[in-house]
Parts: structure tokens; C-alpha cells; sequence
């Protein structure tokens, strides 16, 4: 199993007891100890542990929008491209609409080669209504917004193996040559004959049955959805009968989940973190901490490195191949990074 780790960025309230001058160290330190855990330099036997870095894509903070900084996405994933060479670098995930399929195509390329070739393109079709409005974007249906994610991944796509959108006339999006180059660093293999092409790897968020999943076979290397057992399972269900409607090979797709880390190495460890993690939010989101608290404490990752190593092999039994992961208290306290590292990650690679 692979491991990514989401940098605190300001949206979930993480960062909100730091000064803002110095919120860009606090996040830089964190991705180098991604960085330096990927090259397997503190992990027992010289494994590695973290094989990605996350950010968010949104502007406005969660559980409910207040003035604390909320770090942009692509401009963090430039500047964590030029801070490092190892680590893979992610978001989950890029709201399609909220930059023009083309332009981004553009905009994650020129990052891929400033990376090396490091850029996971995480993709969705989007759900903070608060921020759409906000932004101007309006607030589409469902069904707009997915057509949008269908016809932007086709446009993106096609620009980096190409160099060039082509003429695409669809009913969200029209594009007419849009030139992409730098292409991708990174080399995919597509069609029958596995020819690698420019490209960077899709990472289609979302669960939507009918809509994100058939898209997600069609498109995608990785999916992101659901990762309770029961969820996770069923999802994976929908997905492998898209693929075969589709006349995908099911086991080309990796399947991930994001999860919400509360590790201790005793109960009473767990519960104090908890506690903490209650405090801060009805201090910082007093109007949703309720709802977000329960959302916390009913985590599948909440418990000893014992029990969270039980069952994530329940999942990776289930076909789960990829855990991101997000402590709420990292930019503050990495002890619970830490002993993931050392007892949890062994024990799945």
C-alpha cells in the first residue's frame, strides 16, 4: 500500500495559531519531511513512507468560511515542485471549473517539468457552493457540473499528449488549438499497444455512480472515493461494471481513499488528541463543530497503530491501494506523523 500526506494549507483550520508570515515555513517543513521520508531515511528497514504530498483546492475555509488563510493550491504545488525533487506532488482534488480546462492543461504541465515529472492531476467536479458563488462561478447542476469534468478531462488530456487542445466544440467548453507545451514530463502508456505518450496521471474524486465513476473508467489511473469498508467496496462494484461496459481492464485503475489520522500509542493517547481536536474546532467553527467532531471521532483511522493497522489491511483486502492521509494537528504537532511512520506504514508496504 502507498501513502500520500496532506500538507496543512489554511482551508481545514490548520493553520489558523500560526502567524501568517510564517504559515509558508510551517508547510515547507512539512512537505521536507515528506521529502526526506520518501527517500526512506527514517523508516525502519529503509522503506518509504510517504510516496506523495496532498494540498486541497479550495478558497475559502471548512466547516464553515471565516477569514483564516486559505493557501491556493496551484501555487503551492509550484512552489513544493521547486522545493523538492522526490516526493510526488497532489491535489485532491482540482475543482474542474474553477480554471478553464485548457489553461490548467497548461498550468500542470509547466509544473510537471519544474518538478521532474512529480505531478498527481487530481480532478473533480466540485461541491462548495459557497465558493462557487463567491468566485462568480455561479452554481451549476450536477449534471452541468459533471458534463464539465467529462469534457475537461477530454481537453486536458488530449493537450498533453498532443501539444495541442485541437478543435473541441462541447456544450460546456469550446477550444480551438490551444497549444500545450511544455508537454508532461511524465510518460503514460494508452491504447491497445501500451504506446507511451506525454501525460500526466488522472486521479478522478468522487463517487458518483451513474456520472464520476463512468468517467472514471474511461479516464482515469486512479479513483478516489469512499473509503469506509462497506463504501468502499460497493464503489469499487459500480467502477468494475462502468469498466466493462466500457471495455476497460478494471485492474488498470488504482483505487484510493483520504482518511483523517487520530493515532495514540495508548486509547488514552487517542482520547487526548481527540480532545484537542474538539477544542480547536469549537473555538475556530463554533456553527459546525458538532457535526464535525462526530465526523472525527467516527474516523476508520481513530485508534492505536495496532487497530489502524488492522484495518487498513481490512481495506487493502478490499482492493485499496492508496491512503492519504490527514492529521488535523500537523502543522502543530507531528508526533502523530511520526508514529504512523514508524508503526503503521511498515507494517502494509
Amino acid at each position: 500500500m502507498r501513502f500520500g500526506l496532506f500538507i496543512p494549507q489554511g482551508w481545514r483550520l490548520d493553520l489558523v495559531d500560526i502567524a501568517p508570515a510564517d504559515q509558508w515555513a510551517s508547510m515547507l517543513s512539512l512537505v521536507h519531511r515528506a521529502e526526506n521520508q520518501a527517500a526512506g531515511e527514517a523508516v525502519p528497514g529503509g522503506e518509504f513512507a510517504w510516496t506523495s504530498a496532498w494540498v486541497y483546492d479550495h478558497f475559502h475555509t471548512v466547516p464553515q468560511p471565516t477569514t483564516e488563510a486559505t493557501h491556493e493550491a496551484w501555487s503551492l504545488m509550484a512552489a513544493f515542485a521547486a522545493a523538492t525533487q522526490r516526493v510526488r506532488l497532489g491535489q485532491m482534488c482540482t475543482c474542474m471549473a474553477y480554471r478553464n480546462p485548457a489553461h490548467l492543461a497548461k498550468v500542470a504541465s509547466t509544473i510537471d517539468t519544474v518538478s521532474g515529472g512529480r505531478v498527481e492531476m487530481g480532478i473533480g467536479a466540485g461541491w462548495y457552493e459557497h465558493e462557487w458563488r463567491a468566485y462568480g462561478y455561479g452554481f451549476p447542476s450536477a449534471g452541468e457540473r459533471l458534463r464539465a469534468l467529462d469534457e475537461g478531462v477530454q481537453i486536458m488530456a488530449n493537450m498533453w499528449r498532443t501539444g495541442s487542445s485541437g478543435t473541441f466544440e462541447g456544450k460546456q467548453y469550446q477550444v480551438d488549438g490551444a497549444l500545450c507545451y511544455p508537454q508532461p514530463l511524465q510518460q503514460l502508456p494508452v491504447g491497445d499497444g501500451g504506446a507511451e505518450v506525454p501525460s500526466l496521471p488522472l486521479w478522478i474524486a468522487g463517487g458518483g455512480e451513474k456520472k464520476t465513476l463512468r468517467i472514471a473508467a474511461q479516464h482515469a489511473q486512479y479513483t478516489n472515493f469512499d473509503g469506509t469498508p462497506e463504501g468502499f467496496t460497493h464503489k469499487s462494484s459500480v467502477l468494475e461494471a462502468h469498466c466493462k461496459d466500457v471495455g476497460r481492464d478494471f485492474g488498470e485503475i488504482t483505487r484510493s481513499a483520504d482518511y483523517n489520522v487520530v493515532i495514540g500509542q495508548t486509547e488514552a493517547d487517542v482520547a487526548e488528541r481527540l480532545a484537542w481536536i474538539e477544542a480547536h474546532l469549537r473555538k475556530w467553527a463554533p456553527e459546525k463543530a458538532e457535526h464535525e467532531i462526530n465526523t472525527w471521532r467516527n474516523g476508520l483511522l481513530v485508534g492505536t497503530p495496532e487497530q489502524i493497522v488492522e484495518r487498513l489491511q481490512g481495506m487493502r483486502s478490499r482492493g485499496l491501494e492508496y491512503a492519504i492521509t490527514y492529521f488535523q494537528e500537523a502543522a502543530y504537532d507531528q508526533t502523530g506523523i511520526e508514529l504512523f511512520e514508524k508503526q503503521v506504514i511498515p507494517e502494509l508496504q
